[in-house]
């Protein structure tokens, strides 16, 4: 991600956290956290481990040269060790990144930026749920087109329609909870996998550093095995779709021959160079643009899984790339959503209006069904089919067609065919189905 397209699409607090320099301070951590471990685990000397992380701050080392170092290196992890054991004097040298390999490195270092990723992502994801279930209970029975196809099908509340976007977001924040509390796992395993370098004590050391670092133990060091990476980038590329859905509804929502919401009005956002009349949805187009960036790079990681032997060869490697810019991404859309949402202007006048758009032929499927109860419903179907046409070809709207045909004065009075074709008495179990989106919502948003 280049800084241009990290301004527009990402958000500078996920960038600070997939930064080169917050790259080599969790990497210093892990090394840090490394001594104390083993000096735990008595492999070491207390004085050793003090010294080494003495030197484990990011500000010593000149991060622009490491980088470059690593072109070469194949890896930043080795001018990292190579500039700290420099620094680190005495008899407390030789112990730098003792029994430890290159990747235990930096799988432990990303591990420590997706903690921060996720929690920044959880947030936003917090406040965008905040939004939607206010939306959801200030909406409930605020009657709109229910639209399938892109054509009006039957009518729906708009609080429903942001209670579906809650339902999705919430599934959705618990499976990155789950991640958060379970998926992250420290590396360890030495050179092969197999600690030898530690005899007998590896896998003392490796519970002692997962302590260390606050991060999970998992039974084997996972090199090569990169199930937990591809889960978690295939999360997030879910995630972006669930975003980009709701940035897309908005859009189509805010179309100006529909016209049932727009985003916050502030002076200079959504114009055009040309059009002075322009308003156009700027955060929700930014969200989706992030979306999509997003979903291009879960391929990436999971190809990255087809990796040789003990060491990858390139895949593990394109992971680097991918996963900070899958989070940078992904934070981009969330941050689109979320000032979409928290500004978001609904036009419920426009909404009723645009239920009656056709003379009110959406209710069709309302009439078919209370005649239905008296005739059978294929008999009805035709029979509103039959009046549907008269209403297209300009006799009337549907209400008035119905009320003055014998067919249906046969079954339902004026009176009736009114109450029938109104679109608030169509929603079914809408406030069933919100409460159940809200429900669940607040049990997540206790557990927090």
């Amino acid at each position: 991600m280049d800084e241009a397209q990290a301004m527009l699409f990402s958000t500078p607090f996920m960038r600070t956290i997939f930064a080169p320099e917050a790259h080599v301070r969790a990497m210093l951590t892990f090394e840090a956290a490394l001594a104390r471990a083993e000096a735990r685990a008595g492999i070491i000397p207390s004085a050793a481990a003090e010294a080494i992380a003495a030197q484990c701050q990011s500000e010593l080392f000149d991060i622009n040269a490491l980088y470059r170092e690593a072109v070469h290196a194949g890896t930043p992890a080795i001018p990292l060790v190579r500039m700290l054991t420099v620094r680190v004097e005495g008899e407390a040298q030789r112990y730098v990144h003792w029994g430890a390999t290159s990747q235990d490195v930096i799988d432990s270092a990303l591990m420590l930026q997706i903690r921060s990723g996720l929690d920044l992502l959880i947030n936003d994801l917090l406040a965008i749920c905040a939004s939607c279930a206010q939306l959801a209970e200030q909406h409930r029975h605020t009657p709109m087109a229910g639209r399938t196809l892109l054509q009006q099908a039957l009518p729906i509340s708009f609080g429903l329609k942001a209670a579906r976007w809650l339902a999705m977001l919430t599934r959705l924040l618990s499976e990155l909870r789950a991640i958060r509390t379970h998926g992250l796992v420290v590396q360890f395993g030495g050179a092969a996998g197999t600690l030898a370098s530690l005899g007998d004590k590896g896998l003392i050391v490796a519970s002692l550093l997962a302590e260390e670092l606050h991060l999970t133990l998992p039974d084997l060091p996972w090199h090569t095995e990169r199930d937990r990476i591809g889960l978690l980038a295939g999360t997030l590329g879910t995630l972006a779709g669930a975003l980009a859905k709701i940035a897309n509804d908005v859009v189509h929502l805010a179309q100006n021959e529909v016209g049932e919401v727009t985003e916050e009005a502030v002076a200079g956002k959504g114009g055009s160079s040309a059009m002075p009349q322009k308003r156009n949805p700027v955060d929700a187009t930014r969200a989706l643009a992030a979306a999509r960036l997003a979903i291009g790079f879960v391929p990436t990681v999971l190809a990255a899984m087809v990796q040789e032997h003990e060491r990858a060869v390139g895949g593990w490697q394109a992971e680097w790339a991918a996963m900070p810019d899958l989070f940078g991404y992904c934070a981009g859309a969330a941050d689109g959503v979320r000032a979409t949402l928290a500004g978001l202007q609904v036009n419920t006048e426009r909404m009723r209006e645009n239920l009656a758009l056709g003379g009110s032929l959406m209710m069709s499927e309302a009439l078919t069904m209370a005649l239905a109860l008296h005739m059978g419903r294929p008999a009805a179907y035709r029979l509103v089919q039959t009046l549907g046409q008269r209403v297209i070809a300009g006799e009337g709207d549907l209400q008035q067609i119905a009320q003055t045909d014998a067919h249906v004065r046969a079954f339902l009075s004026a009176e009736e065919v009114e109450r029938v074709l109104e679109p608030t008495n169509y929603l079914g179990s809408t406030d069933i189905l919100i409460d159940r989106a809200l429900a669940a919502y607040r049990a997540m948003h206790e557990e927090t």
